[in-house]
């Protein structure tokens, strides 16, 4: 397999904004990436398809709930395959409490042609053929298991190229998450998507497809420069003085992802107000399902580290829907409400 190395941006991905109006309340959707459970510092390995975690989703939707927040669970193929998450990601959907899409681990999804590594874990270098069987492996599954039919994708490891574009459209998808604003995984051989935002955009030479990025940025008084400042303060020079935190400590540029996972309630915060202030008014929490059960992921180790999780999610929403007047929407309804019969609202 080979890597995909064409620099992904606007321009490649034939890619049209959206024009959301200024005076729009803030709209709060959540990803939440449903998989199995593996040793985040290991190897991948095909043999990793245990889900049990998945028992806990319930959990977590009743703290959504609360809310009026309508997840979407990207689920990919042990989760849609097991019978011990069927049941469970079913009767959720069937619920009308959430949505679902495909989240593409190809590691642990047929056909097993490829060698396991790191650079493969990214579909997209996988080569189109590859990555569009197990994405339709994937889809029937979701289908005949669960009972709908994924018109939603995220790519797992954020693995999104050219190729994805392309499988997408063939396979009748309507809306990617894949995209991570300001990361570049260039050094596993991954996508960069340095170039990109937050801000959703329709892509592709055919039939429109909408993207939903995550909400990944920069928030503090230097932040107009963050991509630039924060690569120069991770090279080698500048590591062995600790930039990258000082500048965090002063206030300066912080990197953050809205996600309870890596970041803090005050950082979700301070970043949400960022982007606020930059015009962006659509706003993707995501985290990972087996993070919902202490053991499974870096992030929560401990029934203490769960409550902290769960508390922090909560202290969000209350923040976003309170504080913020923010509104909770789903992607299904915003794709809906900015296409009509196939062009940009």
């Amino acid at each position: 397999m080979t890597s995909n190395l064409t620099t992904l941006s606007h321009q490649t991905l034939a890619a049209r904004p959206i024009g959301i109006p200024p005076q729009a309340s803030p709209t709060l959707f959540v990803v939440v990436d449903t998989e199995e459970e593996f040793d985040w510092g290991a190897p991948f390995a095909r043999q990793n398809t245990s889900v049990q975690a998945i028992r806990q989703l319930p959990t977590l939707q009743r703290l959504l709930d609360r809310f009026a927040v309508k997840p979407t669970y990207v689920i990919d193929f042990p989760v849609a395959t097991d019978p011990v998450s069927v049941p469970v990601i079913k009767e959720l959907y069937e619920s009308g409490r959430c949505a679902i899409g495909a989240h593409l681990h190809p590691w642990v999804t047929p056909p097993f042609v490829e060698d396991v590594t790191r650079a493969n874990s990214f579909a997209s270098n996988l080569g189109e053929a590859l990555e569009e069987a197990k994405l339709r492996t994937l889809t029937s599954a979701i289908e005949s298991q669960v009972g709908v039919r994924p018109r939603m994708y995220k790519a797992g490891r954020y693995g999104f190229g050219l190729s994805t574009m392309r499988v997408l459209e063939r396979l009748g998808y309507e809306i990617d998450l894949s995209v991570n604003p300001c990361m570049d995984y260039g050094a596993e051989r991954g996508p960069n998507f340095e170039t990109f935002d937050a801000r959703p955009f329709l892509f592709g030479s055919g039939r429109p497809l909408l993207e939903v990025p995550c909400t990944t940025g920069y928030a503090g008084f230097l932040r107009r420069a963050g991509g630039p400042l924060h690569r120069l303060s991770e090279t080698e020079v500048c590591r062995t003085v600790r930039m990258t935190g000082i500048l965090c400590r002063l206030r300066a540029l912080n990197k953050i992802m809205l996600s309870p996972e890596t970041s803090t309630l005050a950082e979700m915060q301070s970043l949400t107000r960022a982007q606020l202030a930059d015009g962006v008014r659509t706003f993707s929490l995501t985290l990972h399902s087996p993070s919902v059960e202490p053991g499974h992921t870096p992030y929560v180790r401990s029934a203490d580290d769960l409550r902290a999780f769960l508390t922090k999610i909560e202290g969000f929403c209350d923040f976003f829907f309170g504080t913020l007047h923010g509104v909770p929407g789903t992607l299904e309804e915003f794709h809906r409400s900015n296409l009509v019969g196939g062009v940009a609202a």
